[in-house]
């Protein structure tokens, strides 16, 4: 599959790049001697210390190797929020299984932390987003921020995300739900995701972050679902168990709409009210230095 999104990538025209939007990859070492790449995509001509969007792509966490194979997606929301959009090249199942994506995304967030100076960014404001196997290692990404008490993020985007590898929930069982992915396709991800853990007891939320039950201590959460969608319910009861804990969580259930339909239909009336919606709150909670001051 993979290699057939590769191919598929080399047939599109190669758009020049926006002239707008100055382009840097960083390289953090790991522990055993190989690089997370953070791809960053900066409004040019900007000299002072800018908010951080760190990025985790969808691709249900095993595809999606080349953050620069959406460098549109990334330069709009860099501009449009007026921020430094952060790509996390997390690594991919099943060669690195859970956590490993999690732990790419926390050393990329203490990395933009401990070096805020040198790379012109407001630490008090890096918040944290993902899309459908995006979402896993962000909402875990979160969770070992708490964890290991390091400075909160200013914000968890989740857009229709894939957190539970149990799949128990009425909407992962719904045929109508199957538009874009079917259930053997999101099982087939979680298998290589967590290997023979998967749907087991004692799955860790790091690897499966709709196992957690303790979320007090997360940031300002934003999760959008919709209703033809196999990962519906899990989103939603997510925003629940947030808001049980006293953590403020916006929800929001698009109904006619199906998995990834922002990207499928960017251009309809549902997508731009969604686009409007999810981008006002990431500009009030990036924007927001007073809000976030002292965390």
């Amino acid at each position: 599959m993979r290699a057939q999104l590769r191919a598929a990538a080399a047939q599109v025209p190669v758009s020049p790049p926006d002239p707008r939007v100055a382009i840097e990859t960083l390289r953090i070492p790991r522990e055993d001697g190989t690089a997370l790449e953070v791809v960053l995509y900066r409004p040019a001509g900007v000299t002072d210390d800018r908010p951080v969007l760190l990025w985790f792509h969808a691709g249900a966490q095993v595809l999606g190797d080349n953050a620069r194979d959406d460098d549109a997606y990334h330069t709009g929301l860099a501009l449009d929020l007026d921020c430094v959009l952060a790509a996390v090249v997390y690594r991919l199942a099943p060669e690195t299984p859970a956590p490993g994506a999690a732990e790419d995304g926390y050393l990329a967030y203490a990395h933009l932390v401990a070096h805020a100076d040198e790379l012109r960014i407001d630490p008090r404001r890096i918040g944290l987003a993902g899309a459908s196997g995006g979402g896993a290692p962000a909402a875990a990404t979160a969770l070992m921020v708490r964890d290991r008490h390091e400075q909160q993020p200013c914000l968890l985007g989740l857009l229709y995300p894939m957190l539970d590898d149990r799949l128990e929930t009425p909407s992962a069982f719904e045929i109508t739900a199957e538009v874009v992915i079917a259930r053997p396709d999101i099982q087939l991800a979680w298998a290589a995701v967590l290997g023979d853990r998967v749907g087991k007891d004692g799955v860790h939320p790091y690897a499966a972050p709709g196992r957690a039950t303790d979320l007090a201590g997360l940031p300002e959460t934003f999760v959008a679902v919709a209703q033809f969608d196999l990962l519906r319910d899990e989103g939603m009861e997510f925003a629940r168990s947030l808001n049980a804990a006293g953590v403020p969580a916006d929800l929001h259930l698009y109904a006619r709409a199906f998995h990834a339909w922002d990207r499928f239909a960017p251009h309809s009336a549902l997508s731009r009210g969604f686009e409007r919606t999810w981008r006002d709150f990431l500009q009030r909670n990036l924007q927001s230095v007073y809000q976030h001051a002292g965390r």
